[in-house]
């Protein structure tokens, strides 16, 4: 029924809820009532949210681009979702990176960032975006067939220009978005229906790249927040960057030209070997490095659980401003909460949960995996905004604005139309009067921030109402609506009381892509649609190709001894060949180099696997031999079963698999 249920040709879309990520980011859909994530042909279900531009202008996303991150720093952007919204003199733009800027030459290219991947090709955070968007989408496709709307989640402290561009990054990925949900809110909402529990929760959501705190009320299927807080330039990407300073020393690397090939190359070791040695501690008590020194030879840094602990303790406390604010906002003490919700990457470091504790007085609950919960919930969300039965009359999400919306005044104060914690959808309006006599027109400042001074906000649009008939000062009538929609974006209307004037206008944010450049991308996407699907094929097929080739070449210099007489020079020949097709532009000859070398070497791998075996049972007593070679055989028909479903006559598409 299952495989009936993916392959009709005739299956109506379904829809997804995708968590686009700072670190990873993960697609998910309804599964007979539940929300799954779904993986590629390896059961990975994280995504690496790593973009990689090669030299011939193709496109890579995922695992396979982030091993290009160390030899290719520049042509591999990692951590868009940090830029995304952000100006070019934004401060975090200049923080640690191996990106290379462009610099702006005009007021309308100062309004994003963007990044140089190659000689002649430079990109910014929302076509990034878009890219990984896409391979999610695939993915998706490789297994319901046919994909309907989707649910993107965002952190709450998201502002209007960084949600308009991750919509503008969905649009530009062909997906049909539905909506932009929270993803605290789509944490609890995946909780809650899992859990079946009632109460007044906080969501601590610490990702790769961005920081929340969220408390809200679940009552009967209703999710109410009652406040939300954060940080968008707050998470485990600044633990990284923390100790990447202190191993850039070590390496004598710390006054290197970060903005040179070679200092690019250094700083992205330096963070791996950071990322690298973060993860370990989460388990170890020390990690020991080994490092290139700058000039020549290797040094080895020992990092303990304790150095890194003190190090990242002032970057963890800037997350329990927020949590104490957030109590404050929406009235409660920390005693009255039923309990704290961990969700993202970050949340796994012992120190972070050990300070949850202290601050909430309770430990915090990490049952559902805090990596996957949000895309659960956003495929919640999605299944119940295409009409999902199951769930229809189920749900009432109330969320609510993470940042004030108001209007810039005389003198450069701001006027706050929408203060923040404000449920959505919702609107507002405010009269304002001239200051001047004879005044015949009205400019409109819009910001967004908790700030009093304009210059302390930031700035979402400008515009003027015209046509103002001549009166004195104070006479004029001017009536400001403020409209927010459900998805967190702003519309804005004026008009003059005593003429009748009005102008509306969407709120285009000060940062990111214009409706044009959008719908430019998306035609020139439509007419290099098949060139596209065929360029993509290759590059695939490459890349898988010199996976097998560099893996089956460590294999002959690790077990030379497992070789036949002949065997060597077989394999070698068929690596030969296959290396000739990489370098040619068939995929078929690449497929068949993979099966030619696949065939002549599956002897020899044979032996591996046997060897490998009969070491990891040796000393085992019969019952836990018995119980690895059962979950062995789990692991063989689980990957049967996506083989299968690769190699379906229905699915003939191409997979990022």
């Amino acid at each position: 029924m299952a495989l009936f249920e993916i392959f009709d040709p005739a299956a109506s879309p379904k829809p997804i809820g995708i968590d686009l990520g700072t670190t990873h980011s993960i697609v998910a859909r309804m599964r007979d009532g539940k929300p799954t994530p779904i993986t590629n042909c390896d059961l990975e279900s994280l995504v690496p949210s790593a973009v990689f531009y090669d030299e011939r202008g193709q496109v890579i996303v995922g695992r396979e681009a982030l091993r290009m991150a160390s030899s290719h720093p520049r042509e591999t952007i990692v951590s868009v979702k940090r830029l995304i919204g952000r100006g070019a003199d934004d401060e975090e733009t200049k923080r640690l990176g191996t990106f290379e800027f462009v610099a702006p030459t005009t007021d309308e290219e100062a309004r994003t960032v963007r990044l140089r991947v190659g000689a002649d090709r430079v990109v910014g955070p929302v076509e990034v975006s878009a890219e990984i968007l896409k391979a999610l989408k695939q993915l998706a496709e490789d297994e319901l067939r046919s994909v309907g709307g989707a649910v993107i989640t965002v952190p709450a402290y998201f502002d209007d220009a960084q949600r308009q561009a991750t919509k503008d990054a969905g649009r530009l990925a062909g997906l049909e978005v539905l909506r932009l949900l929270n993803e605290p809110t789509a944490a609890a909402l995946a909780y809650g229906l899992d859990k079946k529990k009632d109460g007044l929760f906080a969501v601590y959501d610490l990702g790769g790249g961005t920081f929340d705190i969220t408390i809200l009320l679940l009552d009967g299927g209703v999710f109410q927040v009652k406040s939300t807080g954060g940080n968008s330039a707050l998470g485990g990407d600044d633990m990284d960057r923390a100790l990447a300073e202190i191993l850039l020393a070590a390496m004598q690397a710390q006054a290197i030209d970060k903005d040179t090939t070679a200092g690019r190359e250094l700083v992205r070791l330096a963070l791996d070997a950071a990322r690298q040695a973060k993860h370990a501690l989460t388990k170890e008590a020390a990690i020991d490095l080994e490092l290139p020194v700058r000039g020549g030879g290797q040094t080895s840094v020992r990092i303990t659980r304790e150095q890194f602990e003190e190090l990242i303790a002032p970057i963890v406390a800037r997350t329990g401003r927020s949590c104490r604010r957030a109590l404050r906002d929406a009235g409660v003490n920390a005693d009255q909460l039923d309990g704290v919700i961990l969700v993202g990457g970050s949340t796994r470091v012992p120190y972070v949960r050990n300070y949850v504790q202290e601050i909430f007085g309770q430990e915090p609950l990490a049952d559902i995996d805090p990596d996957l919960v949000v895309a659960m919930g956003a495929a919640v969300q999605a299944d119940v905004l295409a009409g999902g039965e199951d769930r229809a009359g189920e749900i009432l999400l109330l969320d609510v604005l993470p940042l004030s919306l108001g209007l810039g005044t005389m003198g450069g104060v701001v006027e706050k139309v929408l203060p923040r914690n404000t449920t959505i959808p919702a609107g507002a309006r405010q009269v304002f009067t001239t200051y001047a006599d004879k005044q015949t027109g009205f400019d409109l400042h819009i910001v967004q921030g908790e700030r009093e001074l304009v210059q302390d906000c930031r700035s979402l649009a400008r515009f003027t109402l015209k046509g103002i008939p001549p009166m004195a000062a104070g006479m004029a009538r001017l009536e400001v609506t403020f409209r927010v929609d459900a998805d967190g974006l702003l519309t804005v209307s004026a008009k003059e009381l005593t003429t009748g004037i009005e102008q509306e206008v969407e709120v285009e944010p000060s940062y990111g892509l214009s409706d044009e450049q959008v719908e430019q991308m998306l035609l020139e996407a439509l007419d290099h649609g098949e060139q596209d699907l065929d360029t993509r094929r290759l590059v695939e097929r490459r890349v898988e190709a010199e996976r097998i080739v560099s893996a089956t070449r460590r294999a002959l210099e690790e077990d030379p001894g497992l070789l036949q007489d002949g065997e060597r020079d077989t394999i070698e020949q068929a690596m030969s060949t296959l290396s000739e097709a990489i370098a040619g532009t068939s995929p078929g000859a690449i497929l068949t180099g993979i099966e030619t070398l696949d065939e002549t070497s599956k002897a020899f791998a044979g032996r591996r696997m046997d060897r490998a075996i009969a070491h990891a049972i040796a000393g085992r007593g019969v019952d836990e031999v018995d119980e690895t070679v059962s979950h062995a055989r789990g692991v063989e028909a689980h990957v049967a079963e996506h083989e299968a479903r690769r190699s379906s006559p229905a699915a003939s598409h191409e997979g990022n698999t």
